[in-house]
């Protein structure tokens, strides 16, 4: 198969499964057309590796409706990483999804599916486009597909939530993110994405900073303060929207963007010698160092988890800022690790909500030992958020505490460890309080002693599946950075071996 059939592929398949999804009534049929898509999808990304490692790069035009400004498809290194991710854990959300969504008897579930294929289509718009108007028009498209996700319920704070989501998102992109484009295509007479930048010798110093800034804050989805309150606004929705907001689509389709607009559009070198991305750095170091202080004062588990997306996006945002190969190794590794360690977590909080319909982190006592499993994959995924080993989240710690030390950033490199301690100050509590913590003496009365009381099989396989891929993107982190070396200079002396 060809690259710009394969490409072709990955939109047709999601398009075509939501579709199928919106025209059927049986319960049964619907959710087996939900996952032989996502799997479909899954097999046509990865059929794209070998052609990717083999120089294939051949874009698939959609439309051309203005001779030399095409809407058009092309694979790269951090495009497939992307892609692999969010379609990879679109099967485990939706077995997930399944579970939850009828332990729980939600309504609305064939809509709730339908939205669902129709944002993942988004995101492998985004992941493959070949430059900022095609990337434009499948970030819109992904915002408008999780509008209803957001406000499921249906309920008055699902409204107020879906408010906010919509109004921030579509204010950034529109007010900032289309100009900049704009304005980027008036100095360079181009909008394609190209190894090592288009902007060189056609903006200033001065002006090439406030690019990158207008397409950092432009980029809602990437919750740089002060435009983060849509993200734990948006916890009102179900917990596999949660997932999909948080790991699979919605944040990572964010930070991808202002990594891919980094490599692509600016170009490592130029905003090295600029200084372009001084502004966005330390608003990111902000960003990441209160949140994660303000997700210590968070009881309810969501709210807290939500903050701790919103600190650990901006590890991304850092890492291309510092603009040096190991900051942009740390931050593409980053979309993956967190992707997979904060899955788990929303996971694990689905399941406990399934089970005992407890939300708040004061009402975990003791719960460790009736749901081990789901209190074991939390505290693998907390590690890997974390950044320690053997967890995967350790190389890109590791990578972005490299690269502020190559660029002389010692602050950050402070605000990064600091960042990590508060990461274990706000996590590792509600594993303690699962398992060494009685539980309530009323709880206690309810339940026999020694029991399990886990939530679903379909709830539970999930998590485990992705507590045991931290441990996996530990062991293959030399792959994945292999992989990515396209993308940027590979440095002197930097390896990662994970065979000892």
């Amino acid at each position: 198969m060809t690259m710009p059939f394969l490409l072709s592929l990955s939109l047709l398949i999601p398009l075509t499964g939501g579709i199928l999804l919106s025209l059927q009534k049986s319960a049964n049929t619907r959710d087996t057309i939900s996952l032989v898509t996502a799997t479909l999808l899954f097999c046509v990304v990865l059929a794209m590796y070998p052609a990717v490692l083999s120089g294939d790069s051949t874009p698939l035009i959609i439309a051309e409706p203005i001779k030399g400004l095409a809407f058009s498809l092309q694979v790269e290194p951090l495009g497939l990483l992307f892609a692999t991710i969010a379609s990879g854990l679109w099967i485990l959300t939706t077995v997930y999804g399944i579970g939850y969504m009828r332990g729980n008897n939600e309504g609305n579930q064939t809509r709730f599916f339908f939205c669902f294929a129709i944002s993942i289509a988004a995101a492998m718009g985004i992941a493959f486009s070949g430059n900022l108007i095609t990337l434009f028009v499948f970030y819109e498209m992904l915002t408008l597909a999780t509008y209803p996700l957001v406000t499921h319920k249906g309920n008055e704070d699902a409204r107020r939530g879906g408010r906010m989501y919509l109004g921030i998102l579509m204010f950034t992109s529109i007010g900032f993110l289309l100009f900049a484009i704009l304005w980027t295509y008036s100095l360079t007479g181009t909008m394609d994405f190209k190894p090592g930048g288009i902007l060189q010798g056609h903006a200033s110093p001065t002006v090439a900073l406030i690019l990158l800034t207008l397409f950092a804050f432009g980029t809602g989805k990437a919750a740089l303060m002060p435009f983060h309150r849509w993200l734990p606004a948006a916890m009102v929705a179900p917990t596999p929207v949660s997932a999909l907001l948080h790991a699979v689509a919605v944040v990572k389709a964010g930070v991808f963007t202002v990594l891919k607009i980094t490599v692509y559009v600016f170009g490592i070198d130029f905003i090295a010698e600029t200084g372009a991305g001084t502004i966005v750095l330390w608003v990111a170091a902000f960003t990441l160092t209160t949140a994660s202080i303000i997700a210590l004062t968070k009881d309810n588990l969501k709210a807290r988890l939500a903050y701790s997306t919103v600190g650990q996006l901006s590890y991304v945002i850092v890492g291309a800022m510092l603009a040096n190969a190991a900051g942009i190794a740390g931050a593409a590794m980053q979309i993956a690790m967190h992707a997979m360690g904060k899955i788990t977590l929303f996971f694990c909080a689905g399941a406990i909500y399934v089970a005992t319909h407890k939300t708040e982190i004061s009402q975990l006592d003791g719960l460790g030992h009736k749901m081990p499993f789901t209190f074991a994959a939390f505290f693998i995924g907390a590690v890997s958020i974390i950044g320690l080993p053997p967890m995967g989240g350790a190389w890109s710690k590791w990578f972005l505490l490299m690269g502020s030390a190559d660029a002389g950033q010692w602050i950050i490199m402070a605000l990064l460890l600091l960042s990590s301690l508060l990461n274990i100050a706000y996590l590792m509590p509600i594993v303690g309080r699962g398992f060494f913590r009685p539980l309530p003496s009323a709880d206690a009365a309810r339940h026999p002693a020694g029991t399990i009381e886990e939530a679903p099989m379909n709830c539970v396989v999930p998590l485990c599946i992705t507590a045991a891929g931290c441990v996996a993107l530990f062991l293959f982190g030399d792959a994945i950075y292999d992989f990515l070396q396209p993308i940027f200079p590979p440095p002197e002396n930097i390896s990662v071996d994970t065979k000892g």
